[in-house]
């Protein structure tokens, strides 16, 4: 878990060094991190490339397969409506997240996707609040406003 953690805050950090929403993403499978990702939609000119969109993409890759069900995915913000959609397909079956979204979180905030029973798909969910997660968004957001003002 502790490791999971810390890779999720440095891809974070990743993001966060290009300008990017600072999200990171892990997945793990075996208690071992088979993959990472964080966001990159500007620096790729890309909309769907959340880090949790990246992070299952490169695990479908190294596996060789589309199904995830006997993986986990640590990220560091509540999941939007478009990742959770991306998890339910992979059929990962838990997910943690670090940092609630209170306005665009599609698990336990704005939307609860994945307590929804009209759905076909199950998902396990933990929100084990970490600062440093919060911390880092909150910065990024901070100096974004104080760059628009200017």
């Amino acid at each position: 878990m502790e490791k999971a953690i810390r890779a999720v805050l440095e891809e974070a950090e990743k993001a966060y060094k290009k300008g990017e929403v600072p999200v990171g993403a892990v997945v793990v499978r075996n208690r071992e991190i088979i993959s990472r990702g964080h966001n990159q939609r500007i620096t790729k000119n890309n909309a769907i490339l959340h880090a949790e969109i990246v992070a299952i993409s490169e695990a479908c890759k190294k596996l060789g397969r589309w199904r995830l069900d006997d993986c986990e995915l640590w990220v560091s913000l509540e999941p939007c409506v478009m990742c959770a959609g991306a998890i339910m397909q992979a059929r990962i079956k838990n997910v943690n997240f670090l940092a609630e979204d209170k306005k665009g979180g599609a698990i336990m905030n704005k939307y609860t996707l994945f307590d929804d029973d009209l759905l076909p798909f199950n998902v396990d969910y933990h929100y084990i609040p970490v600062k440093e997660a919060s911390d880092i968004l909150k910065k990024f957001f901070q100096e974004r406003r104080k760059k628009e003002k200017i």
